[in-house]
């Protein structure tokens, strides 16, 4: 799957809102190691050094593209192209922070452990899902996917997010941890119609259904969902449209 450091950022401001309330959450008042795993093009990993300005700081992210942005954004800090699955570096680490990332890596019941195993004690694995996959946004990319001549080829893909509920991980994470905050927030996002809408989830959702198209595909695909979008998430009269966004939160502390 591709990523666009520049396609993410257009909505910046709104996408680095939750990562902020996550941080805030991190009962340590002070930090030696921190990395971002899935720091994107490094809006996360700079608020990171923010709240913990004397830590070793590091990020990885699977995506060149967003290696190459985070690297230029803070050019003092190491960032390297890892994938999170295969990530071995076993720290240990005061804070890991996980935003808006793991629901793309499988098999949690496995992952988190292995994530918290590197912690060092009263380390924080802070985490953060977006938890809309039964909004309307995406379950109008799984019809439009569903219904269109592209639909064996998506298909093949097998577009997938990977997440469950809050008691799901409560009930994984409450006996490997000392203090386990388990939270859920709806974010309303005002923007400028259903085509910012659909340039929003360009940048993150609708990737993994527009890799498999070739250009005219992809054209056809969005002016079928931004149709549907315009449907399901009505105007006020000046044009805007607020986008619901819930988001699952979790700091595990060890």
């Amino acid at each position: 799957m591709t990523w666009s450091a520049n396609q993410y950022t257009k909505f910046e401001d709104e996408r680095t809102r939750p990562v902020r309330d996550l941080l805030a959450n991190i009962p340590a008042a002070d930090a030696e190691a921190a990395v971002d795993i899935g720091c994107g093009p490094g809006n996360s990993t700079e608020l990171l050094q923010q709240r913990f300005p004397d830590a070793t700081v590091t990020g990885l992210d699977s995506s060149p593209d967003m290696i190459a942005a985070a690297r230029k954004r803070l050019p003092g800090l190491r960032f390297d192209t890892q994938d999170i699955s295969s990530w071995r570096d076993p720290g240990p680490f005061d804070v890991i922070l996980a935003n808006a990332v793991l629901q793309w890596v499988p098999d949690h019941a496995t992952l988190l452990p292995a994530l918290i195993a590197k912690l060092g004690l009263g380390g924080s694995l802070a985490m953060q899902i977006p938890d809309n996959t039964d909004e309307p946004a995406h379950r109008l990319m799984r019809a439009t996917a569903s219904q269109g001549p592209w639909a064996e080829k998506i298909a093949r893909s097998e577009p997938r997010f990977h997440r469950h509920g809050a008691a799901w991980y409560y009930g994984e994470l409450r006996d490997k941890v000392a203090r386990l905050d388990v939270w859920r927030t709806i974010y309303h996002h005002p923007l400028a119609g259903a085509g910012a809408v659909v340039e929003w989830f360009k940048g993150s959702g609708l990737r993994p259904f527009l890799d498999p198209l070739d250009a005219a595909e992809r054209a056809e695909f969005l002016v079928r969902y931004q149709s549907g979008i315009a449907a399901a998430y009505p105007a006020f009269p000046d044009g805007t449209v607020l986008l619901p966004f819930p988001r699952l939160f979790i700091v595990a502390t060890r």
